[in-house]
């Protein structure tokens, strides 16, 4: 127990033979319960699990083909609602998420001022130490593209996965419907802004040793965005369209039809000049760029009634028990 809270610890394993056990003793007294969900592992990273767990607070999970991070995060999740836990965590496999720092993602929830809480390793260049130039300026860029998607607009290092969430809210998440892989967490942030829940950043550093990623950049970028997208069209269309209709989706449909136009519009007038003996560049450039401004212009407006608006909406709660 932790502040009269049972406490539940959710470990994603896929090939991580050689960091599980270092990560599993580190786990706090305090943590009451540790569900380990080996993804399918080729290693022998389910026999470490086994040899190491106390049955008392341990319980381990093996899916039978690999189903990728979020749904072994969605598994963990499951049972820790089935066992009653009031608050749960997820911590990586390979040691990355320092115990030190649990504390912090818990008490914002336990004082319920939060209902999901996460790090933050970018909001200042020290915290960052150990991470490399590239990944750093993958996860700012993934930030703000990631803010527009969720609607979370003060969040930042939505790709940190040392999280915490409360029992209520847990509930309240279809756990069968969150995107699978990487790119779960941006999928679950949407869903808890159609939700009206209240997430919080938690400040600590970037930890990194001996584990290697198993992200592909080049895929997980082209992947993430797709998802960012389709996340950012579901959220308006359930949140400001089906739920309550809100003018801020004129905004937003106006707003990204004119940007596009206009610089649609601006590339074929440099095209033409360049192409076309004797066109006129000034006139259709300047039409372009004003159509360009205003379009710009409705999407900061849309953006500004989205920050605002965060209400809680029950009705998605509705929709989701009927389904």
């Amino acid at each position: 127990m932790y502040s009269q809270h049972s406490i539940g610890v959710v470990i994603p394993a896929y090939n991580e033979e050689e960091l599980i056990e270092s990560t599993l003793t580190s786990i706090p007294s305090y943590v009451d319960r540790v569900y380990v969900v080996d993804d399918a592992s080729t290693d022998g990273t389910g026999g470490k699990i086994q040899s190491l767990r106390d049955m008392d607070r341990i319980t381990y999970i093996r899916h039978e083909r690999n189903r990728g991070v979020g749904a072994a995060i969605a598994t963990g999740y499951k049972k820790a609602l089935q066992d009653g836990v009031d608050i749960v965590a997820v911590m990586a496999g390979d040691n990355q998420m320092d115990p030190r720092h649990l504390p912090a993602l818990l008490d914002p929830i336990i004082w319920k001022v939060a209902d999901y809480t996460k790090g933050n390793r970018l909001v200042h260049t020290t915290l960052r130490k150990g991470m490399s130039p590239w990944r750093s300026f993958g996860n700012s860029v993934l930030t703000y593209m990631t803010k527009m998607s969720c609607g979370y607009f003060e969040m930042i290092d939505p790709q940190n996965g040392y999280t915490a969430i409360s029992r209520q809210t847990l509930s309240r998440l279809n756990l069968d419907e969150i995107y699978p892989r990487y790119g779960y967490l941006n999928d679950m942030l949407a869903k808890m802004n159609v939700l009206g829940c209240r997430i919080m950043d938690v400040i600590m550093p970037a930890r990194y040793g001996n584990e290697k990623s198993k992200i592909r950049y080049g895929f997980y970028i082209v992947q993430v965005s797709w998802l960012l997208l389709k996340t950012f069209l579901w959220r308006l269309y359930m949140k400001y369209f089906i739920l309550n209709f809100h003018p801020l989706i004129i905004f937003y449909v106006t707003g990204f039809f004119l940007t596009l136009v206009g610089l649609a519009s601006m590339i074929y007038a440099v095209w033409q000049k360049f192409s076309i003996p004797g066109s006129e560049l000034f006139i259709h450039g300047i039409l372009s760029l004003m159509l360009f401004m205003i379009g710009m212009q409705f999407v900061l407006f849309g953006i500004l009634f989205d920050n605002q608006n965060r209400g809680k909406t029950s009705a998605y709660d509705i929709i989701q028990r009927i389904k």
